[in-house]
């Protein structure tokens, strides 16, 4: 009896019958997995790092205009930006959400805390989070070594509304609880 490959032949041999692979992701998914591949990509990201103590570093990696991300049929197109940031011991990004963005925060190294809701995350290096617009959350480096995370935004980033809660630490999270 004979496979459909010794029938038809191996469909990954005719090229033309595989469908495009996108030039941007559409999909939550395809954000999560354009993470990963850049945080697998070290050598690329490495050295862009730097680290300062008096105000988070952060540092743009990519920009897609709208126009150049895909959409789906009667849709506007997404357009993303990815981010690079560091996190030395003790900083924090402040209660906020990302305003009509989606977004995609992986954890390259090192330790980062997430305060959300009334629960505290512990996100270790290779950690993905994903999270809706208007998801309000705090990032802390609770750790005693500095952090590094990837950051996607999709849409781009275009507002950060604070929140006035105070900073989340872990002893104002047992004071509150008291």
């Amino acid at each position: 009896m004979n496979s459909d490959v010794q029938i038809a032949g191996d469909p990954l041999a005719l090229p033309h019958l595989l469908p495009p692979v996108p030039a941007h992701p559409a999909t939550v998914a395809g954000f999560a997995g354009l993470a990963r591949s850049i945080a697998a990509d070290r050598a690329a990201w490495a050295p862009l790092v730097r680290y300062d103590t008096t105000s988070r570093w952060y540092h743009r990696l990519r920009t897609v205009p709208p126009a150049l991300g895909l959409s789906h049929p009667g849709q506007a197109p997404v357009g993303y930006e990815v981010w690079l940031l560091s996190w030395v011991p003790g900083q924090g990004s402040g209660r906020h959400d990302h305003g009509p963005s989606s977004g995609v925060l992986t954890v390259l190294e090192g330790e980062l805390t997430e305060h959300a809701g009334s629960g505290r995350r512990t996100l270790a290096a290779g950690a993905q989070r994903v999270f809706a617009p208007g998801y309000v959350h705090e990032v802390v480096n609770d750790a005693l070594t500095p952090a590094v995370s990837l950051h996607i935004y999709f849409p781009g980033l275009t507002e950060m509304p604070m929140h006035g809660a105070p900073h989340c630490t872990p002893a104002a999270l047992e004071s509150a609880a008291s």
